[in-house]
């Protein structure tokens, strides 16, 4: 099966939200399409930055970065209810290497 890795970099909380709902909110929105392998919290340069590596089923190769794409943005729309948000990411294990979609 196809994996693939979202990143979402996490800008601030909305008001009355804990941090711990930033995560949940984001494998609540993953896991109703896909299978999470993983998923970890990171600062990067100061900023925080949720990372979820899940698995697509297998078909076309740009039906498959197609899906992977819809569904990091669901989770981001999820995120964006509970937390401020900045760039997102999305990767495709290629050959050992996490590559751009």
């Amino acid at each position: 099966m196809p994996s693939f890795q979202t990143k979402l970099k996490i800008t601030g909380l909305k008001p009355g939200n804990p941090p711990e709902s930033v995560m949940a909110a984001a494998l609540e929105a993953l896991e109703t399409r896909h299978h999470v392998e993983s998923n970890q919290l990171d600062i990067v340069g100061g900023v925080a930055q949720i990372s979820l590596r899940f698995l697509v089923e297998p078909r076309d190769y740009p039906g498959e970065n197609s899906e992977a794409r819809a569904s990091a943005a669901m989770m981001r729309d999820a995120v964006e209810r509970v937390a401020l948000t900045g760039n997102l990411y999305v990767l495709r294990r290629k050959r050992g290497k996490w590559s751009p979609v």
